[in-house]
């Protein structure tokens, strides 16, 4: 996205990075299609502002600076408020946008005088337009903001459904795994007969970046970058990690790579910082696979040799430690959470029993059945995290409550034992075993 203020080495800044001497670079630029400066913060300015940050939402983005005149680009302090302007704009786009646009603000203070300062906006281009202030589609045009005609209302439509378009393909990624019965018998653990290979059950966690433009792609340079902060990551995380390339990714699997039969987790990341996780069950195999089997008969379950019982403690671990590293990763990066939208799939994964030897699953489950995913679609619907239900929103914690929830966890429930269950199930023991 455009940005009115450079560094020293002429790379555009983001908002966050912008200081006050950097005002003086706005002195050589003019108003226009992505730039508007206002003198004064007054009530004609204030009315004017949900139909400004609108226009750039349904157009490609843009800044709006007010403290600088738009003829001379003079400096001109505005007062600063006792509010946050964050939450003065916030509020005016609640009353007066809809939807309200992804927009960040910064009063930046003058050193001379820290009572005044410049407010500077910035706006990201709008994923879902329109966005219609006070009842009316505004777009830019030129330096200035104006209702849209039949045309442009036709092209943010279209906009809006190709987006929506582009997160649905995203979402149906899938990373190249073999199948449990290959893994198992290079294991050593062989099926006494040859049986239909079972895919490996995956846990898949989709984040698509939002806020980037497709057009905007990125150096190689900028690809590398991102790959050496998620190596940084795995190694404070006392991890090791292979990278491997795919043709519009990079695909980070933790643990060393073990060949063709290698099912440890895997991350792809992608050059806008979009995101996959893809986490294998962890499954029984072999004696711990019959000790449960003769577990869940003993509680009175009519159980299928056939059947594949995921370790529900140790998978669990899996999933959150690497959902972790998503955590850190955005935070070393500089990323909100916000800027994605997120979802979940369970590949390969309908009639997978969850097993746990807790004493208090197996009297669940002599009382109600096994608890098993149920479908064969598994992939929850899109949430979109700048919608301010998920200011506090963490990777870890959407990972291990919702990849059970899918596999028939009662999350949720006004069950007391539903309750005592899911927190039997959700606390993990550190004398659990991590398998990456």
């Amino acid at each position: 996205m455009f940005s009115p203020f450079r560094t020293a080495s002429g790379k555009p800044k983001t908002l966050a990075q912008v200081t006050w001497d950097d005002l003086a670079q706005l002195a050589d630029l003019d108003e226009g299609f992505a730039l508007e400066f206002k003198r004064s913060y007054n009530a004609s300015v204030q009315k004017k502002i949900p139909k400004i940050i609108a226009s750039f939402a349904n157009s490609r983005g843009g800044w709006l600076v007010v403290g600088i005149a738009d003829d001379d680009k003079s400096i001109c302090p505005i007062p600063k408020p006792n509010a946050d302007f964050s939450q003065i704009i916030g509020e005016l786009c609640r009353r007066h946008v809809s939807p309200i646009p992804h927009f960040d603000a910064r009063f930046i203070c003058d050193p001379a005088n820290t009572s005044q300062g410049v407010l500077v906006m910035q706006v990201a281009e709008g994923n879902f337009p329109p966005y219609i202030a006070n009842g009316i589609v505004e777009v830019r045009e030129g330096s200035t903001s104006g209702p849209a005609q039949s045309p442009a209302l036709v092209e943010l439509y279209g906009k809006a459904t190709k987006r929506r378009g582009e997160i649905a393909g995203f979402c149906q990624r899938s990373v190249y795994y073999p199948t449990a019965d290959r893994f198992f018998a290079a294991q050593g653990h062989a099926p006494a007969a040859p049986k239909p290979s079972n895919p490996t059950p995956l846990f898949d966690l989709y984040f698509y970046r939002m806020s980037k433009r497709a057009a905007e792609a990125p150096s190689r340079g900028d690809i590398n970058q991102h790959v050496a902060t998620m190596r940084k990551v795995f190694t404070d995380r006392g991890m090791g990690c292979h990278v491997q390339h795919a043709h519009d990714s990079r695909i980070i699997r933790a643990s060393a790579l073990a060949g063709a039969l290698d099912v440890h987790s895997a991350i792809e990341l992608f050059g806008d910082e979009s995101i996959k996780l893809t986490v294998p069950a962890v499954l029984l195999d072999g004696r711990e696979l019959e000790r449960a089997n003769m577990r869940l008969r003993a509680a009175g379950l009519a159980v299928d040799d056939e059947n594949r019982l995921i370790d529900a403690r140790d998978t669990l671990c899996r999933v959150t430690r690497m959902a972790t590293v998503l955590d850190k990763y955005v935070r070393e990066r500089g990323i909100a959470w916000q800027q994605y939208a997120v979802a979940y799939e369970l590949e390969n994964m309908a009639g997978v029993m969850l097993w746990s030897d807790s004493p208090l699953y197996l009297d669940y489950v002599a009382k109600r059945g096994a608890l098993f995913c149920g479908t064969t679609d598994c992939r929850s619907r899109i949430r979109y995290l700048d919608d301010g239900e998920h200011e506090s929103f963490r990777a870890r914690q959407f990972a291990g409550s919702h990849f059970f929830e899918a596999c028939g966890l009662p999350l949720g429930s006004d069950d007391d034992e539903d309750n005592a269950l899911v927190d039997a199930l959700l606390s993990t023991s550190p004398q659990a075993t991590l398998k990456e």
